[in-house]
């Protein structure tokens, strides 16, 4: 009886408490479902007020402009919808963080820069409420990595809680500064705010927290702080709060900038950290900013056109307000945009940027350059990249100028007029044979510049004969061959093709009385008379068959 009760006790002793487990377990996981059930309506519900209110700061701009006299009311309604909208950011960063969906993606620029950039953003808001504010950035300028993204969400969230809670006539200050082995920065934000309690502290980042909002006559929602802690960490940081009541707040974190703290799927290695665009890529923009949208005269009809695209809409309305008082201005987002429009449009020159989504500038320079009807068009390239391989891919691909950022609004505008004057000059050659090569060219460059023309003679009723077969034959690369024949010729080298097959074409006709120009087009090379009427005139002026018909009438 004793064995009994034994077994009894011990059988008692293991399966009550995994009863009591398995409640309990049961329990969790409906709670967890139940939570990401809310968690997933939530963040629809915040998706779906966003959209309202884009709409809603849209029309206020619209109206802003319709009623000048209620400007005042409007900014008002736009600061309130603006305030609105963070929130809703708040609240969806938060609901990623809780389901470990949000991401981190640094790229390379200077540090200090741009958290001073984004620090200035605020001062509307210190102004506002009569604060000192200072920034202070030790070194003044230092290279590094950051998710710019989290970075403007820490800095916003930590300036605008210490205004909140720095009566009139306090101060602000922004010291930002590295450690010893410059891999972190150090960010202090200090307030003569109100302080916060002792008996607070310990719950400052908990999520929720109400922060005495309402005795300080202040807005918030107990999300800032919390999720500023989670979004440092997030990046591999840490911070740390100091606070006496009646005296001040200051906030010190300390943030990785090195390459190595982060993985390889973290690190975005194609884009760099944008400061402020315009000021960064035009480097002479302080002289010509007095140009007002009101002020800027408009080009005469004999003006060339220009094509610029660039998908930063901010320096393309600039470069376009820069440039249109001497060139009639298109603009482009994007490589796609661009060519839909060189097919509609009279285009001179097309300045494009290299970074662009769905088309980049090397390829949509490649497109040009291959496009039997628009390979004329002269391309400059605008990049931050500076290296020589970078401008070696964008001669390769037919560009025919290459600008570094920050350029000179003056530099771009001379490369502009010396390439169309250029173009313009072989329009007006007569191709009638070929060049002859300069007296004093010495006997390598005669001996090489007469091979590269036998090459294409060999080949020229083969239209597939392309820059890869032509330097194959020449027993050299692709741009080496390019870099030698615009040296010698100042052609590209589908341009020298292209003038060989056109001088062929008026030796046909001088010989040749009654061949049509379709069946010269064809023995030339040129797949499509038509093509070969339309690049026969860019270049000698005039139609084919005009123009043969007085070569025939002189011979």
């Amino acid at each position: 009886m004793e064995h009994i009760n034994l077994v009894i006790l011990i059988s008692a002793s293991i399966i009550i408490p995994m009863i009591i487990l398995i409640r309990w377990l049961y329990a969790r996981s409906t709670r967890i479902r139940s939570q990401l059930q809310m968690n997933y309506i939530f963040n629809n519900i915040t998706h779906e007020l966003l959209t309202p209110l884009t709409i809603i700061s849209a029309s206020i701009e619209k109206l802003r402009e319709e009623y000048p006299s209620s400007r005042h009311d409007l900014e008002l309604m736009d600061l309130n919808i603006q305030r609105s909208v963070r929130l809703l950011q708040q609240i969806l960063e938060t609901s990623k963080l809780q389901a470990g969906e949000l991401k981190i993606l640094v790229s390379q620029g200077d540090v200090m820069q741009y958290i001073k950039e984004t620090a200035r953003s605020l001062e509307p808001l210190m102004i506002r409420k009569h604060l000192t504010f200072t920034i202070n950035c030790k070194p003044e300028s230092m290279m590094g990595w950051v998710d710019t993204d989290k970075m403007d969400k820490i800095i916003f969230n930590l300036l605008s809680n210490s205004a909140k809670y720095t009566p009139e006539g306090g101060f602000v200050t922004l010291n930002v500064a590295t450690n010893k082995r410059y891999d972190h920065i150090i960010i202090q934000v200090k307030d003569t705010g109100v302080g916060i309690p002792k008996d607070k502290m310990k719950r400052l980042f908990t999520r929720f927290y109400d922060g005495d909002y309402r005795r300080n006559r202040t807005f918030g929602t107990g999300l800032g702080l919390a999720l500023t802690r989670d979004l440092i960490y997030l990046l591999g940081g840490r911070i740390s709060c100091d606070s006496e009541e009646g005296r001040g707040t200051t906030f010190t974190l300390e943030i990785p900038i090195n390459k190595e703290s982060f993985t390889p799927s973290q690190i975005d290695e194609r884009h760099q950290m944008q400061i402020h665009i315009p000021e960064k890529s035009i480097a002479d923009l302080p002289q010509a900013e007095n140009l007002t949208e009101d002020t800027v005269p408009t080009a005469d009809a004999s003006a060339s056109h220009v094509l610029i695209v660039e998908d930063n809409i901010e320096l393309l309305r600039l470069m376009k307000r820069l440039l249109q008082p001497r060139y009639h201005v298109i603009t482009a987002n994007d490589g796609r945009e661009a060519l839909q429009l060189i097919q509609t449009n009279k285009v001179d020159i097309v300045v494009s940027d290299v970074m662009m989504p769905e088309m980049d500038g090397y390829e949509l320079t490649d497109h040009i350059k291959h496009n039997e009807i628009y390979s004329h068009l002269p391309v400059i390239l605008l990049t931050a990249k500076t290296t020589e391989d970078d401008q070696q891919k964008a001669l390769l691909t037919g560009a025919d100028g290459y600008i570094t950022k920050p350029f000179k609004i003056r530099d771009l505008q001379l490369r502009i007029d010396n390439l169309i004057a250029n173009r313009q000059r072989i329009h007006t050659e007569t191709p009638t044979q070929v060049e002859e090569p300069a007296d004093d060219m010495n006997p390598e460059d005669r001996e090489f510049l007469d091979r590269a023309t036998q090459c294409v003679h060999r080949h020229i009723s083969d239209s597939d004969y392309d820059r890869e077969a032509f330097a194959a034959d020449m027993g050299t690369s692709v741009s080496t061959l390019y870099n030698r024949l615009r040296d010698l010729t100042g052609k590209s080298m589908a341009n020298f093709i292209r003038d060989i097959r056109i001088q062929e074409a008026c030796k046909i006709a001088k010989n040749e009385r009654n061949t049509r120009v379709s069946d010269i087009a064809y023995r030339v090379g040129f797949r499509d008379a038509k093509y070969f009427a339309t690049a026969f005139k860019r270049i000698t002026g005039k139609q084919p068959k005009e123009y043969f018909a007085e070569l025939r009438e002189e011979n």
